[in-house]
């Protein structure tokens, strides 16, 4: 599936004249006199990469909300609706606290997605321009693969991963407790 989704946007973005026409934004950028070309530009191929990522896993953040949103008891909106809430202190007072939690799990999701990429850069820029795209997990497939030094690559993996769970447990940790200080509070 992400090799499909890499695929769809290097169509995209390597046939500027037969393919993105049909896509509105390209229409727009062109109209502007705007030459977008992500191969050649650094800052260009990181928007490439950011909203293809964006694109491609924000269904996984809406499915998650979406979910906390239907675990919300009833009972708390017809609570809000008895008291005349207005919809901003419904999202506020009821459905932005009780999804704390999710959004918390959803964010360390992505968070850990995001040094998992590896398909999006490769497929769509190669690592370039330069080296300007160039992930940690494309620089772990070039020693395993390309130089064939699999310790050092199984080496480098492990302390990349430890890195990431020490991130996440840090992260996970002060939300978990900044939750705990808000319901003492309360």
């Amino acid at each position: 599936m992400v090799l499909a989704a890499s695929d769809k946007w290097e169509i995209f973005y390597r046939h500027p004249r037969q393919w993105v026409r049909l896509v509105a934004y390209a229409q727009v950028i062109n109209w502007l006199g705007i030459d977008y070309n992500y191969v050649s530009g650094v800052l260009a191929a990181w928007i490439t990469i950011v909203i293809m990522d964006v694109w491609h896993w924000t269904s996984l953040v809406a499915l998650l909300a979406y979910a906390g949103l239907r675990s919300i008891p009833d009972a708390y909106y017809q609570a809000a609706r008895i008291d005349g809430a207005t919809r901003w202190a419904v999202f506020r007072a009821i459905q932005l606290p009780k999804m704390h939690r999710v959004l918390l799990i959803a964010v360390l999701l992505r968070f850990m997605d995001s040094f998992m990429i590896y398909t999006e850069p490769f497929v769509v820029t190669g690592g370039g321009p330069g080296n300007a795209t160039t992930f940690i997990s494309i620089d772990l497939v070039k020693i395993a693969l390309g130089q064939f030094d699999l310790g050092k690559a199984a080496a480098l993996s492990l302390v990349y991963n430890l890195i990431i769970i020490a991130i996440c447990w840090v992260y996970y940790t002060v939300m978990t407790s900044f939750d705990a200080d808000q319901e003492r509070a309360a």
